[in-house]
């Protein structure tokens, strides 16, 4: 039952697609009274943060990295909630723990003390470098995070508005090289400016705002839900049915009706329609237009046009649970490879599968043991890969022979015995984001975060023809991870909230 007053406004909204956006955009309209239906395919919510349970492990699919909460905390404050009434946050230190192939490790955390004196044991040259890269860090924080990152760019004039602020903070410069502008040891390069990567965009290629991501992180810490990020999913589900929104579970959206320049009806495959005053899709953005707004001409023009776009890559995870604790291996740690830009370019350029690879592994039960039976450990192990758009390999038949290849790389630098210890395994490729979440060519992240392709250059939250059909979530402004999935969610209500209300 409701504790406040939902569905004072006599409208409804549809929501398609339960990920993350999905979720935040879902309570904010039923927070202010638009009676929203969430209608999702699969059997659980949560997109990319979906979760799989096997011999007792507990394997969550999606981000690992919990950062900016406030973000996540506003969306119960709305209906004067508090988050901590369905997730629990626990702190995650170090971040990361970055190990290269010659042993050298950096713990990564935002304890300015023991930041410096990892970077001093790299090359002590550097510590002053990486201070003034923390200053153009939180310069470009307030500018794209702070002053744009919910604010829908519909026109271009909002664009060139934003322009000269973003020009002078040189926009146009790759996060790699602004890093290396300040700070010249190689590993170091690549400790500051890997986590493009974790957004769907290469350090040598994503615009140097994206900078802003090490001072989220340094502000806002990194985080875990106990029991996993299916928890956060699980809590904003509790909290939206708190409100009184409807969700609709195993049921995918077939057709979204058009009748001039305004979408009026959500069909799905049981057989299910209802009429809406407004829809939002947090589908995958060529699948929205493409597949779900088919019968109109807007649909597949523009899905068309959107094809033309570049778009991140996908990725590899083999996940795994094991006998035994390991407290020395971190909750997150990247093991490089042994190039950078070569392994980069061959993923985002070349569309080759290489010998080589770095690794993001994944290790919750380190931080929270609800994960594994007792005496065992949760892992999952990632590789980014080129999306089927680029490399058309066969999945069934390479899939296998890449787990086994990357299992023997954590096995190499971290657990020697592991194919020994291996309880329960299953490994997720391209093609099963292409199935399972429609995503185009396996992508991902949606299109390539790239200068380019940001802002008013991306999906609009707000479609330009049709007046009452939105997008949330990775393909559409500020872009992928949580606080930009969330970020959406944010300008795309104040649109609709607007819009309705008109």
């Amino acid at each position: 039952m409701s504790d406040i007053d939902t569905t004072s406004s006599g409208k409804t909204a549809c929501v398609i697609g339960a990920g993350m956006g999905g979720l935040a955009l879902a309570i904010r309209l039923q927070s202010a009274g638009i009676a929203t239906t969430l209608v999702e395919k699969r059997d659980k919510p949560g997109g990319r943060a979906y979760f799989w349970e096997k011999d007792g492990f507990t394997f969550d699919a999606g981000p690992t990295v919990i950062t900016d909460p406030d973000c996540l905390r506003e969306l119960w404050a709305l209906s004067g909630h508090d988050m901590a009434e369905d997730v629990e946050l626990m702190k995650v230190m170090p971040f990361y723990r970055l190990h290269w192939p010659d042993g050298t490790t950096f713990d990564y955390s935002n304890d300015e003390k023991e930041l410096f004196s990892e970077i001093e044991k790299l090359s002590p040259a550097d510590v002053a470098g990486y201070k003034q890269f923390l200053q153009y860090s939180a310069e470009v924080f307030e500018e794209g995070y702070v002053k744009l990152g919910h604010v829908p760019f519909l026109d271009f004039k909002s664009m060139l508005k934003a322009a000269p602020a973003l020009a002078k903070k040189q926009a146009w410069r790759s996060v790699y090289s602004m890093v290396s502008s300040y700070i010249k040891n190689e590993k170091l390069r690549e400790a500051f400016s890997f986590h493009t990567l974790l957004v769907g965009g290469s350090p040598m290629k994503t615009s140097s705002i994206y900078a802003l991501i090490h001072k989220l992180e340094k502000d806002g810490g990194v985080w875990w839900a106990r029991g996993g990020t299916n928890r956060l999913v699980a809590g904003m589900v509790r909290h939206f049915e708190r409100l009184g929104g409807t969700v609709r579970m195993g049921d995918a959206v077939k057709a979204i009706d058009v009748l001039g320049d305004h979408v009026t009806e959500v069909e799905t495959e049981s057989g299910w329609k209802q009429r809406f005053d407004a829809v939002a899709s947090n589908a995958d953005i060529v699948h929205s237009y493409g597949d779900l707004l088919r019968t109109s001409h807007r649909g597949p023009s523009y899905a068309k046009s959107l094809k033309k776009k570049s778009f991140s890559p996908s990725l590899f995870v083999v996940h795994f649970g094991v006998e035994g604790n390991w407290p020395g291996i971190p909750h997150h740690m990247i093991l490089f490879g042994p190039r950078y830009k070569g392994l980069v370019d061959d993923i985002y350029k070349h569309g080759v599968l290489p010998e080589d690879f770095s690794v993001y592994l994944h290790h919750p039960s380190v931080t929270d043991p609800s994960m594994a039976p007792e005496g065992m450990s949760t892992f999952y192990a990632l590789v980014p890969v080129s999306h089927m758009g680029k490399m058309p390999i066969d999945w069934d038949v390479e899939g296998p022979k890449l787990a086994r290849r990357v299992l023997d790389e954590v096995g190499r630098r971290l657990i020697p015995d592991i194919h020994d210890r291996i309880v329960t395994q299953f490994h997720y490729t391209p093609k099963d984001f292409a199935g399972d979440l429609n995503a185009h060519m396996g992508s991902a992240f949606s299109l390539e975060p790239v200068l380019t392709q940001s802002a008013w250059f991306r999906g609009h939250n707000r479609d330009d023809k049709l007046k009452n059909m939105y997008l949330v979530g990775a393909g559409t402004h500020p872009g992928a991870g949580i606080p930009g999935v969330v970020g959406s969610a944010k300008a795309t209500a104040g649109l609709m909230l607007e819009d309705l209300a008109g």
